[in-house]
């Protein structure tokens, strides 16, 4: 990737979770990182999400997901986004994670998984790592 040209990321809440403090923080925090952040708002569903994706022509989706159904609507992502082309994004995943579950996640596809806790630099280093 360019060195010049910033890597655009697509924040996203999928579902009915109406808790945006997380992904506001991730939002905020890449744009301060040097990323191009777009996010989606709330109550996002899958489709919606891998649209704006294609559409915004994103590297990263990352997805705040708190309601417990964080395996499902990442499946469910995944395939959209595969289903439009899409394959290449990069898809992280933040929020309320059980540990055991971020093994499942990772099988799926997603290429890190980020809970409650995890600094900035985490998230943004493991973004330009993928892309070096």
């Amino acid at each position: 990737m360019n060195e010049e040209a910033k890597i655009r990321v697509l924040i996203a809440k999928p579902g009915l979770d109406g808790h945006e403090r997380g992904a506001w923080v991730v939002a905020y925090g890449l744009r301060d990182a040097g990323f191009e952040v777009i996010y989606t708002g709330l109550r996002q569903t899958p489709d919606e999400i891998a649209t704006g994706a294609i559409q915004e022509d994103v590297a990263v989706v990352g997805l705040s997901i708190l309601s417990g159904a964080h395996l499902t609507l990442t499946e469910s992502i995944l395939q959209k986004l595969k289903a439009q082309g899409g394959e290449d994004i990069m898809v992280i995943v933040g929020g309320v994670i059980p540990e055991e579950d971020i093994p499942k996640l990772k099988a799926m596809g997603v290429a890190d998984v980020f809970t409650s806790g995890s600094s900035m630099k985490a998230i943004a280093d493991k973004i330009h790592a993928h892309f070096a």
